[in-house]
């Protein structure tokens, strides 16, 4: 999952950022909303983490842009403003859910996860192929009924090729949903962490178009 996050407290933002790779999804930081802006207009994102006091407008103001042109990322404020009026008007603004600061990152982990969750158009069933099974929701996979530890970066690989099953995933989408922006890249990342995933699910599970990318079989 790619996550933008817009925030301008630098201490803060710092440990919400390396909070957020650390369980193996691309960030990207922004501490003012025109440079906001721009990252929306050139990336796809999968949730947004919203500040209201940036130094160059109200995060609210950039809420509203977002749903009034039908974007329909989820986005959680996180102010330090825990007036209940304030948060009636991001919910009704079109929030997601609300962060009052300070807030445990844990916490914070937890509600990213269940606004992806709710979110999804589709979501992802108990795919079982063969002896394998994957329950990406519940981050379980088991082979043969014996299960398998899966690292927090293998299961964004996962849940990415299974979010397009039975569709060819190119190595830049895979490479997307675990990067920041501008984040150098191991030309071999995608690769490293595939073969991670065939050793311990089986190397069927996994396919590769020579050129195009990867599947997993619808």
């Amino acid at each position: 999952m790619r996550v933008l996050l817009i925030e301008d407290d630098h201490v803060l933002g710092a440990a919400i950022r390396d909070h957020i790779a650390s369980n193996g999804h691309g960030v990207d930081w922004m501490q003012r909303l025109d440079d906001a802006r721009l990252a929306l207009s050139t990336m796809s994102y999968e949730l947004v983490l919203l500040d209201l006091n940036l130094p160059d407008g109200r995060g609210l103001d950039l809420l509203r842009e977002l749903r009034a042109a039908h974007n329909p990322v989820p986005v959680i404020i996180a102010t330090a403003q825990d007036q209940v009026a304030i948060r009636i008007e991001g919910l009704n603004s079109g929030a997601d859910d609300y962060l009052i600061k300070p807030f445990d990152l844990s916490e914070m982990s937890a509600r990213v996860a269940a606004v992806a969750r709710r979110s999804s158009a589709s979501p992802l069933p108990v795919v079982t192929i063969g002896t394998i099974a994957v329950d990406i929701a519940r981050k379980v996979a088991t082979v043969g009924g014996k299960s398998v530890v899966l690292t927090a970066r293998e299961w964004v690989v996962l849940e990415r090729l299974l979010s397009h099953r039975g569709a060819i995933v190119t190595k830049g989408d895979i490479e997307d949903s675990l990067y920041a922006f501008g984040a150098e890249v191991e030309s071999n990342a995608v690769e490293v962490y595939v073969s991670r995933l065939r050793k311990k699910l089986g190397r069927e599970f996994i396919s590769t178009a020579r050129g195009l990318g990867y599947q997993v079989a619808s």
